[in-house]
């Protein structure tokens, strides 16, 4: 099936629609090779392919990158802050991001390293219901971090 600039569309053997081609000086673009019969259309390859290369930047320009959105508490933080931050991080779930909570013990505070650990994972129990954990609780030098993952 041969389509034409202006829409109309005539069925034509293979060979025709090839000497049709040849004929305006240009090249035989299939357009759709599944359907029966095959789409095809007569222009210039290059330029074919030129515009779905632009169509596939444009697609990935409008596609948002999942980002890991990054929430620090303390050591010392109280319940309330921390409820903050929970729901900051639903905030976060809803638009589909990936949030790392990160906790950085100084001083003294690296001597009692269960109190923060149990603190994030108490963290990560709360937000149980909407988030799912990508990276357990894990120790970078002085820090903790733990990063969730939205529900699907």
């Amino acid at each position: 099936m041969l389509v034409a600039d202006d829409g109309t569309t005539r069925t034509l053997t293979r060979n025709a629609a090839l000497e049709e081609a040849r004929a305006e000086g240009l090249d035989l673009i299939e357009v759709s090779p599944k359907a029966v019969p095959p789409v095809v259309k007569i222009g210039e390859f290059g330029h074919f392919l030129y515009q779905l290369q632009k169509k596939e930047r444009k697609q990935r320009s409008h596609s948002k990158q999942v980002e890991v959105k990054m929430l620090r508490i303390g050591f010392r933080t109280e319940k309330h802050d921390i409820d903050r931050l929970i729901g900051r991080a639903r905030e976060f779930f809803e638009e589909r991001h990936l949030v790392k909570f990160n906790m950085r013990l100084r001083g003294r505070e690296l001597a009692n390293k269960e109190y923060g650990i149990n603190k994030l994972k108490g963290i990560v129990i709360a937000l149980a219901d909407v988030g799912d954990v990508e990276q357990e609780v894990k120790r970078q030098g002085d820090q903790f971090t733990v990063i969730l993952k939205p529900k699907r």
